[in-house]
Formats: C-alpha cells, structure tokens, sequence
C-alpha cells in the first residue's frame, strides 16, 4: 500500500510520550498475564509515532473554564452535554439551539435538574439558524448533535469562528457532506482546534488496548480480513402528529429517514465500519452490497443490509447491519490475522490453532479506574486536548469510514459495485435546496430499489 493511500493519523503525539504520560498518571496497564509474543517476534502493523494513543484518565485535568453551548436538544445531545459536564470540573453549558422550542425546553430543565445549570433564556436559541446564534453567544467549545444531515455545515461554522466542536457521529449523509467535513478539518488543522467525534470506540479503553495489541505488538500478524456487524431489534420512531408538517415530521422521526440519517449503516453501523478502518489503517477501494426494506414503520430507508468490502491492498471487509424485531442479535467486530484473530464480542486473541493468549481485563480496569463509561472518556480527551494546547482533530478520520458506509449504502441501493474514487466525486447531495419547516414534495423520498425491472433486461 502506498504511503499515500493510507489513512491520515494524527501524528503530534508518539506513542512512547504517551505511555510516558500513563506512567505518570500512576495508570497500571489493563492486560491479562497471558502474551502472544514470546521471544518478541511479532513486527509492529504500523510505526507508533504514527499513531493515535489517547489518555484515557477518570477525569480530565483541571485547568481554564470551558462554556459550551448545545447544537441539537434532543436524547443525545442532552446526554452529550451531560457528558461534557461528568468529564471534568470548572466545565459549563451556557447556550442551547434547536428547531424546535420543546426540545430547547427539555435540554433546559434536564441541566438544571441533574446539574443545577441555569441557562439563561436569551442564550435559547430555536430555528434552522439556531445553530450560528449558539456559536455566536460566546462559547469555547460546541456540542453538535443534530441530526447527521446538518452536522457538516454546523462543524464548518464552528470551525470558521475559531470554535473547538465535539461531533456525535456519523458526521455526514451524502459525499457533498464528506467534502465539507476534509475541508474544514484542514482548517480545524490550521487554526490549532481539537475536534472529537462520537466513534467513542476511540475512547473505550478494551479497544484502545486491543489496537496496541494488533497494531503496534503485531499480535494476530498481518490482517487479512474482518467481518463487522451491528443486528439489533428495530429503533424508535415517531408517527406523525396534526399539525406537524413535512420537514417537522422528518427532523422529529430523523432516524428512519435516510437524507436525515444517511440510513442505520451510516447512522450506527459506521461504529463497526470504522473499527476495521482504524485497525487496518485501511479505506475501501470499491464495495458491492444489497439490502431492502422488510419491516420499518415510518422513513424511507431501509432496515437491512450485507456488503462486500475491498480495502486498498486487496483483502475483504465483510459488513451486516439490521434492524429488525425478532433477529438474532450480533452488535461485534472480527479481524483474521496472519497468527490468529481478534473477536470484540469477548475481547480475546486466539492464536491459529484456537487458544486465547491474550484478553482484556476488565476486572483490572474497575480496580483502577472509577471511570469507565466511553460516552465520558471521550470528553475527557477532549477537554484534556483543550486545556494542554494539543490539537487534535478526528473528523477527517471518522469521514473515512463514514464515506465506506455511504460506498456500501449506494451499492445496496442501486445494485451496482461502487468505488472511492466514484463516490468521493459524486454530486449526490441530500440538503433540500429550501430548508424551511413548510411543505416538502414527498414523491422524492422513496424506498430505493435496485437493479431494473426484468422486462428491461433486453
């Protein structure tokens, strides 16, 4: 694989300066007495100054206040503020924004119940251009959990104004999302901002140290392949109310709809997609899948789908992802190696022949840790990276396999084989040219179905 074609990663911090800053949190490492590597002959996937190993104490440091303001009122981004403030002291929320005024209400009354902060009324802040008000009112920092659809344009605003930006995940729904989330990392980059997203894997301390294992001791080999997977019973939905309008109705039930969602691969199946990525230091090169629609209530997107990945130096990603009531259920990543394999679903390495000689110990990580929620940590990190003046920034990683996600859903939706090249460049653009809560034409959103009729097969 050529150097260029590898995976941006952040490199201002090495791996050995970070164990270093470890060791001097008095952290003890969280592996089982068992090793793969006798006599030390595994090799390295990858050199550690190349990669990203992040702190991962039970609560950043102290340091200068942090005001952050709320993009997006509603379940997660009330929890995300919530997070924001369990991670670390001298933390506050001052400005809240949403489409809608309830959702402003709720976020509001939960901060002031759990968290005794109250947000003053003119820092509320309703409407399609809620989200530059919050930025505008003064804020350090920005939470942006609206639906997926309008987070690159509210990271880009963000950035523009010098605002560090935490983003919940996925950060876009269509390659006109994609383009917008690279650019304006470049000039997150630039302007020395830290930017996490929501793939809070990164900051779950099982997978941190499987990565050390897999990538930097070379445990399982060379990688040769992976299955990743997300089954679950089917997500919420809201049937439409009187007086709800078209807009209203998609933005409220945003989740089944895939212009707002970019469908449940992009939406929540990218988890899985980007652990595979952010193991193998791999993009897709092409992808070939099928899905359909068999028992999803409201929207317009699927509740299925099977792909066939190519990553660039030739080996096969397999990704299935459901949501349907009824199913087995399988929420888990597997990478087959050269020396053997890594499963998720019980955090071990098995060598070829089927024994475990290595597995995360999470009786050690209660011992040592009183913090272990990755919904937390990865705010932590975030705070810390402010207030130690260490840039990070991980939209242009997390686009990556955002991008493999919306590669996997298009072959799904049309049939055809789609390729990185083809689907970075394309014009595909889900924003709605008049944003406005009014009347939509609906006859727009409809069920994709692939291939063609088979009296057109002539």
């Amino acid at each position: 694989m050529s150097e260029k074609n590898k995976i941006s990663r952040r490199e201002f911090l090495s791996y050995s300066a970070m164990a270093g800053a470890i060791g001097a949190l008095g952290v003890t490492p969280l592996l089982s007495a068992c090793s793969g590597d006798k006599g030390g002959k595994n090799a390295a996937l990858r050199d550690a100054a190349s990669v990203y190993i992040p702190e991962l104490p039970d609560k950043a440091v102290d340091g200068k206040p942090l005001k952050a303001g709320l993009i997006g009122c509603g379940g997660r981004g009330t929890g995300a503020a919530q997070d924001f403030l369990n991670a670390a002291d001298n933390v506050t929320v001052v400005a809240l924004g949403d489409v809608f005024p309830d959702r402003v209400e709720n976020a509001r009354k939960e901060l002031k119940e759990k968290h005794n902060i109250e947000i003053a009324a003119e820092n509320c802040f309703v409407g399609f251009d809620a989200y530059q008000k919050v930025i505008d009112s003064g804020v350090d920092v920005v939470i942006i959990a609206t639906p997926p659809l309008f987070r690159p344009t509210h990271f880009k605003y963000a950035t523009e104004k010098g605002v560090h930006s935490f983003l919940e995940k996925p950060i876009a729904v269509d390659p006109e999302g994609y383009r917008m989330i690279m650019a304006t990392a470049k000039q997150a980059n630039a302007k020395g901002l830290c930017v996490v997203t929501g793939t809070q894997r990164h900051h779950q301390r099982a997978y941190v140290e499987s990565f050390k294992k897999i990538v930097l001791d070379g445990m399982i080999g060379e990688i040769t392949g992976g299955n990743v997977y997300w089954n679950q019973s089917m997500l919420w939905y809201k049937t439409r109310q009187p007086g709800w309008s078209d807009m209203e109705w998609m933005i409220r039930d945003w989740v089944n709809w895939k212009a707002m969602s970019g469908d449940h691969i992009v939406e929540q199946h990218v988890h899985n997609i980007d652990v595979f990525t952010w193991f193998s230091g791999l993009k897709p090169v092409k992808a070939v899948g099928f899905g359909s629609r068999q028992r999803r209530i409201t929207g317009d997107q699927y509740d299925n789908f099977s792909i066939d990945f190519t990553m660039e130096n030739g080996i096969h990603m397999h990704s299935m992802c459901r949501q349907i009531d009824g199913c087995v259920s399988n929420v888990s990543e597997f990478i087959q190696g050269t020396k053997g394999s890594w499963d998720s679903s019980t955090m071990e390495i098995k060598d070829l022949a089927g024994n475990v000689v290595w597995k995360y110990d999470y009786e050690a990580e209660k011992a040592n840790f009183k913090q272990t929620d990755p919904y937390t940590l990865e705010h932590v990190n975030w705070i810390n990276s402010i207030r130690g003046n260490k840039p990070l920034q991980q939209a242009s990683e997390t686009a990556i396999s955002n991008m493999a996600a919306i590669m996997g859903r298009e072959s799904a939706y049309s049939g055809a084989e789609t390729t990185w090249d083809a689907m970075t460049a394309s014009p595909l653009d889900y924003t709605p040219k008049d944003l406005n809560l009014g009347k939509m034409d609906m006859s727009t959103f409809t069920v994709p179905v692939p291939g063609k009729p088979r009296d057109q097969n002539k």
